[in-house]
């Protein structure tokens, strides 16, 4: 017998690997998770009580366009909710754009430690992924022009970066796009713009209003703190937003995450406490941990990339130290920086202990 066989390219990909959330080891000791930049004040309690409201009426199917919630991103950022597009997190939509724009034969960019779901979405629809080297881990906009290519259909530019920290200024943002062929897709994909404290930083929303090649997506697992609830949403031109809508799933976004990221979206003063939180620690843990000797790289969101002297294998220790006391941080062995570590702010008890099991480990290396 033979066994179905699957389409060139799907073999070729990595399985995306989350981080990681604990041991089942029945261990009942708490787990400090600073694996996966998930906020760290958790939701608004008016998301949770509209999330409880809302699960009484799961018999029903959610209203396919999500229209409760595109009209409050719209109201809250001042967009046209007919050009918005809501999804099961914004991964849907980085893994629907390539589907809608690329294929075999064509090449879909992004740089060097972009997002490790590029180049799944990419090698999915059997187009092949292409990188371009970073400046001191920074999206370096004249290395991606480079390599721009006939082929090119799609640039992705995670702004700020996962796992790096960093990001580029609106100017050179703007520069990239006004390098690229018109027929070119530019995704921005600004999923911790809520987080960027910065005069020179845009999402990208000036870009999508200008032409008609620009999207700008963005997400509720962020510092809303849904993640588990998978919502994101993107702004487009109506002729994109008009494609995605053909393609995505009828009924993709839950009736629990409509009702809950709607009030998340309206909880100002809790989003104004979360960005107070990181404000604070942010610059606290960055300094501690270069007094511990650490590199650690700029950072302008809610986590660091913390390198060691050592190497990978001084990462990999310290990692697993970690786990012994029950933290869980991020290696970052598949995004080609095994010598880091991502460590995403907790509260304050949390980042404590890290401190502390940090400041043991370097002790005794």
């Amino acid at each position: 017998m033979t066994a179905p066989t699957p389409r060139p390219g799907i073999m070729e990909i990595k399985p995306y690997v989350p981080g990681k959330s604990g041991p089942a080891d029945g261990d009942d000791r708490p787990v400090i998770k600073l694996s996966s930049n998930e906020s760290a004040l958790g939701p608004s309690p008016k998301a949770v009580a509209a999330a409880q409201a809302a699960a009484e009426t799961i018999v029903r199917y959610p209203d396919g366009a999500a229209t409760v919630l595109r009209e409050a991103i719209g109201a809250h950022h001042g967009l046209d909710p007919a050009q918005i597009i809501c999804s099961a997190g914004s991964d849907e939509l980085l893994e629907l754009i390539p589907k809608a724009y690329a294929g075999p034969g064509d090449e879909v960019l992004y740089s060097q430690y972009g997002f490790a779901l590029y180049p799944i979405a990419t090698r999915a629809v059997g187009a092949t992924p292409v990188t371009a080297p970073e400046t001191d881990y920074h999206t370096d906009v004249d290395a991606m022009l480079e390599r721009v290519s006939e082929n090119t259909k799609i640039v992705f530019l995670a702004n700020p970066n996962n796992p790096t920290g960093s990001y580029i200024g609106r100017d050179e943002v703007h520069r990239l796009r006004a390098g690229l062929p018109d027929d070119v897709l530019l995704v921005l994909d600004s999923a911790y713009a809520e987080f960027v404290d910065r005069d020179d930083y845009s999402a990208g929303r000036e870009l999508v209003d200008a032409g008609e090649n620009t999207v700008m997506t963005r997400t509720f697992s962020k510092i809303y703190a849904l993640a588990g609830l998978r919502i994101g949403w993107l702004y487009g031109p109506p002729a994109i937003v008009d494609v995605l809508n053909r393609i995505r799933s009828p009924f993709n976004v839950s009736s629990v995450a409509i009702a809950a990221a709607t009030a998340a979206i309206d909880d100002h003063e809790h989003v104004a406490q979360a960005l107070e939180h990181n404000r604070l620690w942010l610059p606290r843990l960055t300094q501690s941990l270069r007094g511990m000797g650490l590199t650690v790289h700029p950072s302008v969101v809610n986590f660091l990339l913390v390198q060691f002297p050592g190497g990978s294998d001084q990462a990999k220790a310290a990692e697993e130290y970690l786990a012994a006391r029950r933290i869980y941080v991020r290696n970052l062995v598949a995004y080609g920086l095994p010598d880091c570590l991502r460590i995403n702010l907790g509260l304050d008890h949390e980042m404590a202990a890290l401190i502390d099991a940090i400041g043991d480990f370097m002790e005794n290396v």
